[in-house]
């Protein structure tokens, strides 16, 4: 890959933002390939959402109406068209809430002649909201709206095997000596031909007709052994060998695809997450290597990571900081790069920026987003649960326990046994109350280790937390939020 596909734009970058503010700061007409996936009813401040119910609650109080989700989405929209090149392509996924809606918008923004698909994408095997007593059917699909940026977009065809069933009928000959399937093909001129048309006329094998091919060419295909007269006097056939057929190409339903289960060793807990290869798909057929694959509400970084993996640019953009935090250590993890600007100049890193900085910013946080920051800051996973999350916050697991499947039940990495609590408080300072119900949790999980994060201890609350090692031999290690930032900016 080389360093970056435009001297206007850095790539290979995750903004930490909104992204209205993030896509006004680019030039018109740089990126090759959008792909979006955004929250449905979200707005400027929404957060990200890792299964807690009480988030969900909320998150679903903010807009009363599909009309506030698209007046949020039609300034964004309007700057990704801007932003997106004329042989661009722009993808919209959504789900049934509000993808008509978002179609007659994509069509005012983007214009209707630039309507190429509607791509269905089957994304539950089940009709598990259609519960018994219910009156509707199951939702069990996706919409990814497919606009171009104008008439010569990037396209490429991509083909699927074909089906047993169409194999045994279609291709049922086999050839002896080498075991290949083929199926007849016709060799005679279309629609019988004509000479105004300029087939050639000549007799084959015993056979006159107006020809597909010339008399040479016919020649060489039958020592080649591609024509086959089944007897004499019966019209010449052309061998199409089953092994050099393409495949059924790929149309607008996606069913081979599944969604993303608990037991996946690629699931972050991320709600709405995607698999990686409904990406890379996307990816294949409107983009090639080193175009820009711009994602402005990027979660957990699936798109980054397929974009990464397909030798493709990229720019990530998202408001949660929790967000682009998990999505660098998703690229860390899974394509091996590392974070650092100067290997990022090079095409060889990536960086993060404007990520926030001070404890002003972070007082300001909503809470279970400050407690996601606390956690991951601290190399911890975050709870797949908030609602009776039993006083733990976060678990830090010893670089020594190797994971195993994820957990059924409540979304944890399975270890021996071996994690630390985290207890995460957003309060000017953590009192002694806030520590003896720590120490409960930590007597009642039988840990020797935990770790507490706030702003600012009390004097009692130290004083606590050196009397428990002392009498019961755990240690809590108390953190400040500018002790972790301090840290922070020393690793970068």
């Amino acid at each position: 890959m080389r360093p970056t596909a435009s001297r206007l734009i850095d790539t290979r970058v995750i903004f930490c933002g909104d992204n209205l503010d993030q896509l006004r700061k680019l030039p018109p007409a740089c990126i090759d390939l959008v792909y979006i996936d955004p929250p449905f009813n979200s707005n400027r401040n929404y957060e990200v959402f890792w299964g807690e119910t009480k988030e969900k609650r909320s998150f679903e109080d903010r807009h009363e109406s599909t009309k506030a989700y698209i007046d949020y989405m039609r300034p964004r929209c309007l700057e990704l068209h801007r932003v997106l090149k004329k042989t661009g392509s722009f993808y919209y996924h959504c789900d049934w809430h509000a993808s008509h809606y978002v179609k007659v918008m994509l069509d005012q923004i983007f214009g209707e002649n630039n309507f190429v698909n509607e791509v269905v994408w089957k994304r539950q095997s089940a009709h598990n909201d259609a519960k018994q007593g219910s009156k509707h059917l199951g939702r069990v699909h996706d919409s990814v709206f497919l606009y171009s940026g104008g008439r010569d977009y990037k396209f490429k065809h991509l083909y699927g095997a074909y089906d047993e069933e169409y194999i045994e009928k279609a291709y049922r000959h086999i050839e002896s000596g080498t075991g290949r399937r083929y199926r007849l093909g016709d060799l005679t001129a279309p629609g019988g031909g004509a000479p105004s048309k300029g087939n050639p006329h000549y007799e084959f094998l015993g056979v006159t007709r107006y020809w597909r091919y010339s008399e040479e060419n016919m020649k060489e295909l039958h020592r080649q052994g591609r024509i086959i007269q089944t007897k004499p006097g019966t019209v010449p056939a052309y061998k199409r060998y089953l092994d050099e057929g393409k495949g059924v190409p790929l149309g607008t339903v996606w069913d081979d695809i599944n969604p993303i289960h608990s037991g996946d060793s690629e699931r972050l807990g991320y709600p709405t997450q995607k698999p990686l290869k409904l990406l890379e798909r996307i990816l294949e057929i409107s983009s090639e290597e080193n175009d820009v694959v711009l994602d402005a509400f990027c979660g957990c970084g699936t798109a980054l990571v397929a974009a990464q993996k397909l030798k493709r640019q990229w720019i990530g953009i998202d408001i949660s900081p929790t967000a682009c935090r998990v999505m660098a250590l998703r690229l860390k993890k899974d394509c091996g790069l590392k974070e650092d600007e100067k290997l990022q100049q090079l095409g060889r890193g990536f960086i993060v920026r404007d990520l926030p900085k001070s404890e002003v910013e972070l007082r300001k946080y909503p809470p279970f987003e400050f407690e996601n920051w606390a956690v991951v800051a601290l190399g911890g996973t975050k709870n797949a649960r908030q609602v009776g999350d039993m006083g733990i916050d976060g678990r830090i697991y010893p670089v020594t326990a190797m994971p195993g499947k994820r957990g059924a039940t409540v979304g944890e990495l399975d270890f021996m046994d071996e994690w630390y609590p985290i207890q995460v408080k957003q309060k000017d300072k953590v009192g002694r109350p806030d520590v003896d119900a720590f120490e409960a949790v930590m007597i009642r999980e039988e840990r020797k280790l935990g770790y507490f994060v706030g702003f600012e201890f009390t004097r009692d609350a130290l004083y606590e937390i050196d009397r428990f090692q002392r009498k019961e031999g755990r240690e809590i290690r108390a953190l400040t939020v500018r002790e972790i930032l301090d840290e922070e900016l020393h690793k970068s």
